[in-house]
């Protein structure tokens, strides 16, 4: 049988561009988190401490995600995560909507949550949505 990877017959799924209506409703999922401008464009913060905001471009995310995550997402894919020398130093990473899928956005988002939420959000929070811990698989009974 033929490998299907690289055959134009079944070409690789194409990104869906994100908009601020994706971020909205992805941050706004998060408990605590509101929104409201941020150096005049819309921003997010979790009990008053920034998460992320609109670029002035409108086409790029600023999030505060801290060093170790900024560092992973650029190596893993730098063509979607990226910084300029304004945000070096900061635990920040720039994300083009237009290029990052709804699933990494999404996980970034949290990380950024969890970095600055209260203790007893983050507690409320996985109560109602289980975290599968690294190495767990679904479905799997111990």
């Amino acid at each position: 049988m033929p490998s299907l990877q690289g055959d134009a017959r079944y070409p690789m799924p194409r990104r869906i561009p994100q908009t601020l209506r994706t971020v909205r409703r992805l941050a706004l999922a998060f408990p605590g988190v509101e929104e409201g401008p941020c150096y005049g464009t819309p921003g997010f913060r979790v009990r008053g401490k920034f998460l992320a905001r609109l670029w002035e471009d409108g086409e790029t995310l600023v999030v505060k995600c801290g060093d170790d995550e900024r560092d992973f997402r650029m190596q893993a894919d730098p063509e979607t995560f990226f910084t300029t020398d304004h945000y070096r130093g900061y635990p920040t990473v720039l994300i083009r909507l237009a290029r990052v899928r709804t699933a990494d956005l999404r996980d970034i988002l949290e990380q950024a949550w969890r970095r600055s939420a209260p203790k007893r959000l983050i507690a409320e929070y996985e109560k109602r949505s289980p975290v599968i811990k690294p190495g767990a698989r679904r479905g799997r009974v111990a």
